[in-house]
């Protein structure tokens, strides 16, 4: 069996699917042993920001926001992505609990999940609101 190669490492695909594997892990442990310093409340928000981070997330919410239900196949037709992004985008937005998805058939549809937005809505206008920021005119 002929395996690829990286042409930068020289690597075959095993290697670099255990390379991949191996920074995965590190990026888990990494991540689950740093959050034990903060607050549920300041994870939730980073959470939620994460996942409004990119535009076609945005758009997507924009989208479901507008419609009375579910949306099914037809959010691929509103989006200039492939199925594949625009899937990649919707299970970020289902992790961070902004989107329920529930499988009908051989597709999933998608709204916004009421309670879980108005939570995030609440906790990011109390962060954008919590403070005035104070700051020395010559600082900067």
């Amino acid at each position: 069996m002929r395996f690829a190669r990286n042409t930068f490492t020289g690597d075959s695909e095993p290697m670099m699917v255990l390379r991949k594997i191996d920074r995965n892990i590190a990026m888990i442990h990494m991540g689950t042993s740093k959050t034990e310093a903060y607050r549920i409340d300041q994870i939730q928000l980073a959470r939620w920001a994460q996942a409004l981070a990119h535009p076609a997330r945005i758009a997507i919410l924009q989208h479901l926001i507008k419609l009375p239900g579910c949306v099914c196949g037809e959010l691929v037709d509103t989006l200039p992505l492939a199925q594949a992004t625009v899937s990649q985008h919707l299970n970020v937005l289902k992790r961070a609990g902004l989107i329920v998805g529930d499988i009908d058939g051989p597709r999933t549809c998608y709204c916004i999940d009421q309670a879980e937005w108005e939570q995030a809505k609440t906790c990011l206008i109390d962060f954008f609101t919590q403070t005035t920021v104070v700051q020395d005119n010559d600082c900067c």
